[in-house]
């Protein structure tokens, strides 16, 4: 591992993350799981709640200074230090039964994210990385693999992954969608955090989602970034403030946004 200056809180959101994976897993497929709907129309399970408490609760105690933003609680604290939490993401995959979600923590220092952890305890997967430090992948810090984004130059050689093709359909944009999935190789709905950590992978080059919150992107932008890729807007915006993904190698964005954003210029 590359050291950087956030190798403190790297090593903490481990250890909270290792405590959060225990509590989902033992209520993944559990015949008492409790669930409810949401204003938004979307799921919540106790095991949500009470993951995002145990989150809470730590960083409470070990970094009080610092503001919290998550997806289930109001906002606390303030200040340029900023954690930001998505408890389980991927809650409608928990519910049913399918083993594709994972717990999400980023840091935001001035506003920008320097430090996230993906960890999907149901695929035995994690993903980390810190401002300067690469991107990585394995069941601890002392074993792990570094990423690196593919070297795909061409749509017509590239693999997409997406979520789905509904929220691009509600939002007056399936068209647009439609027309990247033309224009590449391969497509795949791995869905939610999954699609965007297997670019930083290298396992696909694009992904793409229409609608999304900065709970949901956080974590992820540091691990795309330091293995080597763009994280951005599918209009462009860097970063996770923009309200939806597109995430690639690289080599590969700018062409893909002229597909999904035609006012968009390089």
């Amino acid at each position: 591992m590359i050291r950087s200056g956030y190798d403190d809180d790297l090593r903490l959101a481990h250890v909270i993350a290792d405590q959060v994976d225990s509590l989902t897993m033992a209520r993944f497929r559990s015949l008492d799981l409790r669930v409810e709907t949401k204003p938004d129309t979307t799921p919540v399970t106790d095991a949500d709640r009470s993951a995002e408490e145990m989150i809470r609760s730590q960083l409470a105690r070990t970094r009080p200074r610092d503001a919290v933003h998550g997806e289930e609680m109001p906002d606390t604290g303030h200040g340029p230090r900023q954690w930001v939490v998505d408890p389980i993401d991927g809650t409608k995959n928990f519910v049913r039964g399918v083993p594709v979600w994972a717990t999400l923590i980023a840091l935001l220092d001035g506003g920008q994210p320097v430090l996230g952890v993906v960890s999907a305890p149901a695929l035995g997967r994690r993903w980390w990385a810190a401002q300067g430090s690469g991107a990585w992948t394995g069941r601890s810090l002392s074993a792990a693999t570094r990423l690196h984004v593919s070297q795909v130059g061409r749509l017509s050689d590239a693999s997409l992954s997406y979520s789905s093709l509904s929220g691009w359909e509600e939002r007056g944009r399936l068209e647009h969608f439609l027309r990247l999935t033309r224009s590449v190789w391969r497509t795949r709905a791995y869905g939610d955090f999954w699609s965007h950590v297997m670019v930083a992978e290298g396992a696909v080059d694009l992904s793409c989602e229409p609608e999304l919150a900065l709970h949901d992107m956080a974590a992820l932008v540091p691990i795309v970034t330091e293995a080597g890729g763009r994280f951005t807007s599918v209009h462009g915006q860097d970063g996770p403030f923009g309200g939806s993904a597109l995430v690639s190698n690289g080599k590969l964005h700018d062409a893909a946004l002229q597909i999904l954003d035609p006012l968009y210029e390089e």
